[in-house]
């Protein structure tokens, strides 16, 4: 007969230290069985003992190529089931805190996005005119909304091409739940301002008018990132105003105003690239996660990198998993017990899958 989990809160106590030591056994203990996966905002006492860092599809392909039994995912709810979507029926996600979500998923909804739908259809013919588009970041069973109603999947690296191949169906796109890659992408491939509006879901019809919608080419969702929301243009001034020759790069998840007064726009692993390639002695201000940004800064002794913002801020959800929330995972795992598994159900994953496919047939 199984014994019980071990229970989380016998770990609460556990130093970090000890935690690193006991990770490592258990590593070990688990073999090619285990793969840890880190996002990049993850932090570092935790983002250490991951096999392989990255943004949430990467890291969710990389698992899905593996030969590892376990998938434990350092990262946030949405990523977590990605990786069960992806991955093989013998392939178990797991999320060592199931707080770890995302503030900015939560804003869209199913049932919201369904009364979004049928509200739409009062004014237009949705199925015929337009493409729903989901970030990745976003619960399963919006990306299996999509899924249903020939939409599809984005990145922040891909959103571009995305938004192309949409347009080629269907003359509008509901954008959600992330308003402002949905706004920044569009206007640098050429659609104005005034083609956009901001569907409100807190009110009806979006708070929106019949003539908006009708003449609008982008419907974006009141939605946002709690940590690149608090990037201000003024920000930039100050920054430009200290380091006349420093550079800006932000993430396209930052309000409009910003991204139009920053050097370059671009996704995680555009920012990393960006960085790690630049210059010896070049400076930097960076619009995206502290940990991440931290992390370009020790990473590049040779360079000056600044946070955005003067206030803290992180993502604190990802901040939830901690190194006791990993070892007792893990520690259960090598007694034979999954705890936190991530298992998106079939019909969901089914259509999940088919818009994912969509975007990864893009991709290639």
């Amino acid at each position: 007969m199984a014994t019980s989990a071990l229970a989380i809160q016998n770990f609460s106590g556990i130093s970090d230290a000890d935690c690193d030591s006991r990770i490592a056994a258990a590593k070990a203990a688990l073999g090619d069985r285990l793969l840890i996966l880190g996002h990049h905002y993850q932090r570092q006492e935790v983002f250490q003992h991951a096999d392989a860092s990255g943004d949430s599809l990467k890291l969710s392909r990389v698992a899905a190529a593996s030969r590892a039994e376990f998938i434990v995912f350092c990262g946030v709810h949405f990523m977590a089931e990605v990786a069960d979507i992806l991955s093989r029926p013998d392939q178990v996600s797991i999320l060592p805190d199931l707080a770890a979500g995302c503030s900015m998923a939560d804003m869209a909804n199913l049932a919201k996005v369904e009364r979004a739908w049928r509200e739409l259809s009062e004014v237009i013919s949705p199925d015929e005119c337009v493409t729903p588009v989901t970030y990745i970041n976003s619960a399963a069973d919006l990306k299996s909304f999509c899924g249903r109603h020939g939409g599809i999947v984005c990145t922040s690296t891909n959103a571009p091409k995305i938004l192309e191949w949409a347009f080629e169906r269907r003359e509008k796109i509901l954008f959600f739940p992330d308003q402002h890659l949905g706004r920044n992408t569009a206007f640098d491939m050429g659609i104005p301002l005034d083609e956009m509006v901001v569907w409100d879901f807190d009110q009806p019809m979006g708070g929106l008018t019949v003539e908006a919608i009708q003449k609008a080419r982008m419907i974006l969702w009141k939605g946002f990132c709690s940590v690149h929301q608090v990037f201000r243009p003024e920000h930039i001034d100050a920054f430009r105003a200290r380091f006349p020759q420093g550079r800006v790069i932000s993430h396209p998840e930052s309000s409009f105003e910003v991204c139009q007064k920053s050097d370059l726009v671009g996704s995680t692993e555009y920012i990393i690239q960006a960085i790690n390639n630049s210059e010896p002695g070049s400076r930097w201000l960076v619009g995206t996660e502290l940990n991440l940004v931290k992390r370009l800064d020790e990473e590049n002794p040779d360079k000056n990198v600044h946070f955005m913002s003067p206030t803290i801020c992180m993502c604190s959800t990802m901040f939830r998993i901690s190194p006791q929330h990993l070892l007792w995972t893990l520690e259960n795992l090598v007694d034979g017990r999954v705890v936190n598994q991530i298992k998106v159900p079939e019909q969901v994953a089914v259509e999940a899958r088919t818009a994912l496919q969509r975007m990864l047939d893009i991709n290639v």
